[in-house]
């Protein structure tokens, strides 16, 4: 058995890398059976030292692994790239269990921005846990939420190539970021008032995105799905059955409808903006389907005559309705299925209070105790009257 490292210049392209020092290790040593078996590599590692110490290792992981058969050997040259991988992944496994367009073009999304142009060319069993580190490194930038999501579709890919037998075992343990789950942006009363009056200004349409969100808690894609035969005025009731993802009709994101009453705001912005353009309730003036596109500038006018911050984030109303419905004392499971969360965790992250409420659950707090004849505040104590011993 042996192990030899030789010197040699880089032959990168790149000039600040031409001049780079480099080892081959050259591994040699018999098998039991008598064939020899000879390796030459390049190291990983960029002293010499560390050479033959990478070189040594790897010898004792060839030996203690044993002599691999022509066809284990073949079968170890046909692992794909994570590159050549990924659309057997998406059509086979995603798509293949109908997972919502939303998902898929998520993944899709996360391949083609973060995993592509990191290891793209690498082979899947040939990932490491250093790889996943990078990722994350050069993800820190992104949210928690963000970083995570990306770091599923990793996972979840290599578990299926475990499961098909495209690979023997996870090549890398993929960890979660951990971190405490961010704050729910929310409009407070005042600031969600502005905003109804702000989008009636505007128009019908503009009006029925805010109240559809803020005060039914629908999603986006469940505005634009909303039809008219979901609406039933008389029983004053919004039924929520379907989502709209850029042109895909499925079941809403908690995967079963839902009925939500209507306040009265709603139901007169409705009765208002019955038209006879088509089946759905949203359209443009010209007749045609919204998009995506459109609610959100629609939404964007809104916050922008209301004076508050311009986003044309839709999610902040559904913040808003959860989160108006927990302030005022709505049990956790009724705000649940109103809202079509899928777990109470979920509907958990609204039990917040709001910036007046803070205090009125502390004086509601004095107040019961006030109350109590038994209850006496330490600052209600009277000192004892002196009896005038010993100020002589």
């Amino acid at each position: 058995m042996s192990v030899k490292v030789r010197e040699y210049r880089s032959r990168s392209k790149k000039p600040e890398k031409r001049d780079e020092k480099a080892y081959e290790v050259d591994i040699t040593f018999r098998w039991p059976d008598g064939e020899v078996h000879r390796e030459r590599i390049k190291s990983p590692v960029s002293s010499k030292s560390g050479a033959k110490a990478w070189g040594e290792q790897r010898q004792a992981e060839l030996l203690a692994r044993g002599k691999q058969t022509k066809e284990e050997a073949k079968t170890k040259k046909q692992v794909p790239t994570v590159e050549e991988f990924f659309p057997r992944f998406i059509e086979g496994y995603a798509k293949a269990n109908r997972q919502k367009p939303s998902g898929v073009d998520s993944k899709e999304s996360h391949f083609r921005n973060h995993l592509l142009p990191r290891f793209g060319k690498k082979r899947l069993d040939a990932l490491s846990d250093e790889d996943v580190q990078k990722l994350k490194a050069a993800l820190q930038d992104r949210s928690v939420k963000t970083v995570n999501n990306c770091l599923s579709t990793l996972s979840t890919m290599l578990k299926v190539a475990v499961k098909w037998r495209v690979i023997d075992r996870m090549p890398v343990e993929v960890e979660h970021l951990k971190g405490a789950e961010g704050t729910v942006d929310f409009y407070e009363v005042e600031d969600y008032e502005r905003l109804v009056q702000a989008a009636e200004k505007l128009g019908p349409a503009q009006q029925l995105v805010v109240l559809l969100g803020g005060d039914a808690g629908l999603r986006m894609g469940e505005m634009i799905a909303l039809e008219w035969s979901d609406v039933d005025l008389k029983r004053g009731l919004l039924k929520v059955q379907r989502s709209d993802w850029k042109g895909h009709v499925n079941l809403p994101k908690g995967g079963r409808p839902r009925e939500v009453p209507l306040t009265r705001a709603l139901a007169s912005a409705l009765a208002g903006a019955r038209h006879l353009r088509g089946e759905r309730v949203l359209y443009r003036e010209d007749g045609t389907p919204v998009s995506q596109q459109t609610v959100r500038s629609w939404m964007s006018a809104a916050q922008k005559r209301a004076g508050l911050k311009v986003t044309g984030a839709l999610h902040i109303l559904r913040h808003t309705f959860c989160s108006h419905l927990a302030m005022r004392g709505v049990p956790p499971l009724s705000i649940k299925e109103l809202a079509g969360h899928r777990s109470l965790r979920t509907t958990m992250r609204y039990m917040h209070l709001g910036k007046g409420e803070k205090h009125r659950a502390i004086q509601m707090l004095e107040e019961g105790r006030d109350s109590s004849p038994a209850w006496r505040h330490s600052g209600d104590e009277k000192e004892p009257e002196s009896t005038g011993a010993g100020n002589r």
